[in-house]
């Protein structure tokens, strides 16, 4: 009977499939998981994770700070700077598509300690390139790790968190991001006037070679572990989560009709494939979802990665500010969206995903407005102004990452959330390539408006949005 079993399971995990046996008690793994409260193995995991995102971010950044010099080095017009901006973004495409596939064959563990490993070296090799096409390339490259890391890592984040206070444990897991900007902000202003350009990509490049080691250390997802059929491989790692702490969130007594609840879910399932695929993005029940979070990567992005990459070239040649004028200015965008997503970490779980987003889209798109009607006349108002938008249109970029793996299934979320994912690297890639268009034929005012104008199709789509706050992730995707 015991070789029968054995024999039935195998052959279930090799089709993707659950028995009925394995639903039970894949359904008592998953309360576990949902029973320990957030404790310093989750600590652990987000630090680390959250080290591998900081530099994500600041590899993703370093560029914009590094343009300022190359302009005048190499004779850049403002469509080469434009297209440099955009390789990056063009390789993260690549990067959130192959990683987002990578995760869910092979795991979340190994797909981010690759990604940071790759996004790292390059940023070593960016410091030695001599001409603009070699960076391009490089910048590319590196951009295919930048693009794979953040959303396996949101996934991995999302699945290690509860349904209570999962908001506030990940956006502060996701404060790490706007950290990396502002750090990137800070080293390039003090950094790139004394040292010169390349130490700019070293700093970002050779600590993270330690960080994807680190990451290797990592206990794989559980909730992959459990889709996978990997049952005794997910006990292992929530024995170790469950001794990390004495504490419990569920009573056995009080919640025991929602856990009967979740296992005769799972039984019934059995049988099904638990193996999700692209396709199954655009099935009845998860359509509308994906078609509503790709228009608010997209229109998100546009906006925030189109201000932030293209400040300090704005301030250096429309402003005419010295180089480091043009550098510090620029950073004060990283220090307000650094305490703007720390606000929304600490009231996300209260104000729900929705609203936020709707209120994000409205503030921001009213300030670029405004900037525009006045006609970015000076600095400082684009300062204050379009540095303000950003910092408001960050908190939904950060909030994004949230609450896209939470929409989606554990068999599919991280094919979901790289799908999501590449909307915004073109977006990312497309705004600042706009930019320089609009800028050249209409001017720095227009520039604004047209930052406006995405912002209510961003508006449309959060009005659309579904509400996941305090819902378990089995709850809120079946």
């Amino acid at each position: 009977m015991t070789t029968l079993a054995a024999h039935t399971r195998a052959q279930a995990a090799r089709q993707g499939l659950l028995t009925s046996d394995d639903a039970h008690r894949a359904a008592g793994l998953l309360f576990r998981i949902e029973n320990v409260p957030f404790s310093r193995w989750h600590t652990k995991a987000r630090i680390i994770m959250g080290s591998a995102t900081l530099f994500d971010a600041f590899d993703a950044l370093s560029l914009a700070f590094v343009l300022p010099v190359l302009v005048g080095l190499w004779q850049l017009s403002a469509a080469q700077i434009g297209l440099l901006i955009a390789s990056g973004y063009l390789g993260q495409v690549i990067g959130a598509l192959f990683f987002g596939w990578m995760a869910e064959r092979y795991g979340r563990v190994p797909s981010a300690s690759v990604t940071v490993g790759l996004m790292s070296v390059l940023s070593i090799v960016c410091a030695f390139t001599g001409s603009f096409h070699m960076l391009f390339l490089c910048r590319f490259l590196q951009g295919i790790g930048v693009g794979g890391e953040v959303p396996v890592a949101a996934t991995y984040i999302n699945e290690l968190s509860q349904a209570h206070g999962r908001g506030k444990f990940f956006v502060l897991y996701e404060l790490i991001f706007p950290l990396g900007l502002l750090a990137a902000a800070q080293v390039g202003a003090f950094l790139v006037p004394r040292f010169g350009w390349e130490y700019m990509f070293l700093v970002g490049g050779i600590p993270g070679i330690l960080v994807a080691l680190l990451i290797t250390r990592l206990p794989e997802s559980p909730r992959w572990l459990i889709a996978r059929g990997r049952l005794d491989d997910a006990e292992k790692v929530i024995r170790s989560l469950e001794a990390s702490t004495p504490k419990r969130n569920l009573d056995a007594q009080t919640d025991r009709q929602a856990i009967e609840q979740r296992i005769n879910a799972l039984a019934a399932g059995a049988g099904k494939r638990q193996r999700g695929s692209w396709k199954e993005l655009f099935s009845p029940v998860y359509r509308g979802r994906t078609i509503i979070v790709w228009l608010l990567w997209a229109s998100s992005y546009f906006v925030a990665n189109g201000i932030n990459n293209w400040l300090p070239s704005l301030y250096k040649t429309v402003y005419h500010l010295p180089l480091q004028e043009s550098l510090r200015m620029a950073s004060v965008s990283n220090v307000l969206s650094a305490c703007a997503v720390l606000g929304c970490a600490l009231l996300i779980d209260r104000v729900g995903r929705r609203r936020w987003a709707i209120a994000s889209f409205i503030l921001s798109g009213a300030l670029l407005a405004l900037l525009g009607v006045l006609k970015a006349e000076s600095a400082w108002s684009v300062m204050f102004l379009a540095s303000s938008a950003y910092a408001v249109m960050g908190t939904t970029t950060v909030l994004l990452y949230l609450y896209t793996p939470e929409i989606y299934p554990t068999r599919m979320r991280a094919i979901g959330t790289g799908l999501a994912t590449s909307w915004l690297r073109a977006a990312s890639a497309a705004a600042p390539a706009m930019v320089g268009v609009v800028l050249a034929g209409h001017g720095i005012a227009t520039v604004f408006l047209m930052f406006a104008g995405v912002t209510v199709l961003g508006l449309l789509a959060a009005w659309r949005m579904i509400e996941t706050t305090n819902r378990s992730l089995e709850e809120i995707s079946p």
